[in-house]
């Protein structure tokens, strides 16, 4: 399983200790701002060449974990696709 707290720091020291890309001072919010406006993960490595892979995969894990985290359950009733 991917860890994605290996990539994403906070030290008070970076940024103001707001969550960064480790070994960068690329904020978390500003990649995953890009990823939500549809750009592709290729313009993003243009735009900050220091990223890797890696560093993109946590922060759609980041993403993922925190949508897990904070959307509501389903409301109850008959699932999509099948009659009630």
């Amino acid at each position: 399983m991917f860890d994605a707290t290996q990539w994403i720091v906070r030290d008070p020291s970076i940024c103001h200790g707001q969550p960064t890309l480790k070994g960068t001072r690329i904020l978390l919010r500003v990649v995953l701002g890009y990823l939500a406006q549809g750009e592709s993960i290729e313009t993003i490595r243009k735009e900050f060449p220091g990223l890797t892979e890696a560093h993109l995969q946590a922060c759609i894990a980041f993403a993922a974990a925190s949508a897990a985290e904070d959307l509501p359950p389903p409301p109850p009733g008959p699932r999509a696709g099948h009659a009630a």
